[in-house]
């Protein structure tokens, strides 16, 4: 997988390819879908959500430009595999989950796997996590219609870096937003397609 589907098509961060070759990605996945575990496709979990295909995940870690010393947001939990990954690239990661299965889920296989740096919540991620802000990282793992404001207020005036698919319920443009101060500089890394973001500042009830 790291060598065909992540080197092969552009990935050149060499900690997030050690990362993504080291976390087991068939321990995030339903029994029935174990055996494509590292096929270049997103594979489906419970209650409608998914987990996306490990190009996707890299390319959004890799974007993030993340340090060890960092502080991350993950917006939408779901099987915890993201979080696994973000996990053993920063110092802290912040998972806010709005499906409380998959949250617990989620929680007890990190555990095992050791990822003792996560804090996790049921809540509506399109708010973040105010009163642990600011984080130096936001990443979005469902697509929003806008960037949700509480999301930018929360990134780190200094270089935060907040990665997020926006867009309509069928196709998404991946973009960058690095914030210096009051000031957002925005970049389209890619097309995308991701499940909606639902909450206050997200889509209402499963889309628009």
């Amino acid at each position: 997988m790291v060598e065909t589907q992540l080197r092969r098509r552009g990935i050149r961060s060499e900690r997030v390819l050690e990362v993504m070759g080291e976390v087991p990605r068939e321990r995030f996945l339903p029994p029935e879908s174990r055996s494509r575990a590292y096929a270049d496709q997103a594979l489906p979990l419970a209650l409608g959500q998914t987990v996306s295909q490990p190009y996707m995940v890299a390319a959004m870690t890799e974007a993030l430009e993340l340090t060890l010393t960092d502080r991350v947001l993950e917006v939408g939990t779901g099987s915890g595999y993201q979080t696994c990954i973000l996990s053993r690239l920063a110092a802290e990661v912040y998972s806010v989950e709005r499906l409380e299965p998959l949250a617990r889920s989620a929680e007890l296989l990190l555990k095992e796997l050791g990822c003792t740096n996560v804090h996790l919540r049921v809540g509506d991620g399109s708010l973040g996590w105010p009163e642990a802000a600011p984080f130096d990282a936001i990443l979005v793992t469902a697509a929003a219609p806008d960037v949700p404001p509480s999301l930018k207020a929360q990134l780190s005036p200094h270089g935060g870096r907040l990665v997020i698919p926006v867009g309509d319920r069928f196709v998404q443009d991946l973009l960058k937003l690095t914030r210096h101060g009051d000031e957002f500089r925005q970049r389209r890394l890619m097309a995308c397609r991701f499940v909606p973001l639902v909450g206050e500042e997200g889509w209402e009830g499963d889309g628009p």
